[in-house]
């Protein structure tokens, strides 16, 4: 009996300890290595997996790519196979734009199947975006990087392989003889997250190879605290929730860790896009409890103007 590859079991493994109990799952998969690696080990070790590819159709030849991606899931008895082709705006820049469309698309599918929906985002993803947050001096929600888990419009989003590097995945692709895409966009130093990567190869060459899995490791516990105060904002949301808006009387009371978080929840659920809803507008935001002076209404992206009258914040949507 052959031996199993190490990459190949790790990976299994990761993808088995994060599967729901029961119920479909769909593996959002571009072709990369990462999501590539997922998709196999998904197809081994789950009893119902589908797969879904967004097709952003910002490069040439996409729609074919996505067209060969679900001919090779169809093949290896995915079900179902969707391709989502999806329209990227502009609204955060185009990093921003895409993930926005992406994550829509994603959730869409996922309520349509009832099915939750598989990230591949790897240790070494998660250490970007860390890195990422601090030189954009974000705060503790930032620094956290991206959950395990989470849900998004109803559907349960899960990234098993946070734990697993990138090289893993690619040792899994070759020991299964899988042929992943490298997506060009990845290497293009328009994208701050391809300068990023090469910036992080300049600390790992300077500081050693346990630079990426302490960032990870960091965001694991900032993320621990960062749940237990989003639980708290948002029962201060509801307690400062009335028909039309949010009390001026109870924000004011809230530690300030506090009162920015509802806001911004607040924000996120009057239908601003969180890609877009920056610490700006939510000083402003914070601005109308703390500093009231009678200034004018905040303007936030979307079209979703806030203002003060009679001790309470009120919206005006005019999208």
């Amino acid at each position: 009996m052959s031996r199993l590859d190490p990459a190949v079991a790790t990976i299994r493994n990761a993808v088995r300890s994060a599967l729901p109990r029961n119920g479909l799952v769909l593996v959002a998969c571009s072709g990369g290595a990462d999501s590539l690696a997922l998709a196999a080990a998904t197809r081994f070790v789950a009893p119902a997996a589908g797969l879904v590819t967004v097709d952003h159709q910002l490069q040439e030849g996409s729609a074919q790519r996505a067209a060969s991606l679900a001919k090779w899931a169809v093949a290896e008895g995915f079900d179902p196979v969707e391709v989502a082709t999806v329209e990227v705006g502009r609204e955060g820049g185009p990093e921003a734009a895409a993930r926005e469309a992406r994550y829509g698309a994603l959730a869409s599918l996922g309520r349509k199947h009832h099915a939750s929906v598989l990230l591949g985002h790897t240790e070494d993803d998660q250490a970007e975006t860390v890195l990422l947050a601090l030189t954009r001096g974000s705060g503790p929600r930032g620094l956290a990087g991206m959950p395990a888990e989470r849900e998004l419009d109803g559907v349960r989003i899960l990234r098993p392989l946070l734990g697993v590097s990138r090289e893993t995945c690619r040792a899994a692709c070759v020991a299964l003889g899988l042929s992943p895409w490298d997506d060009p966009h990845n290497t293009d130093p328009a994208f701050a997250r391809s300068r990023l990567r090469l910036a992080m190869s300049t600390l790992v060459q300077a500081l050693g190879e346990d630079v990426v899995p302490n960032l990870a490791r960091s965001a694991r516990q900032i993320g621990i605290d960062a749940r237990y105060l989003d639980g708290l904002a948002q029962k201060a949301l509801e307690e400062a929730s009335v028909p039309d808006g949010l009390r001026v009387e109870a924000l004011a009371t809230l530690p300030d860790a506090l009162r920015g978080r509802v806001l911004h929840a607040w924000a996120v659920a009057l239908g601003v896009a969180r890609a877009a809803l920056s610490h700006r507008h939510v000083a402003a935001l914070d601005a109308l409890v703390t500093d009231w002076h009678g200034q004018g209404p905040t303007q936030l992206p979307g079209g979703v103007s806030v203002r003060r009258a009679a001790g309470v914040l009120l919206t005006d949507n005019r999208s």
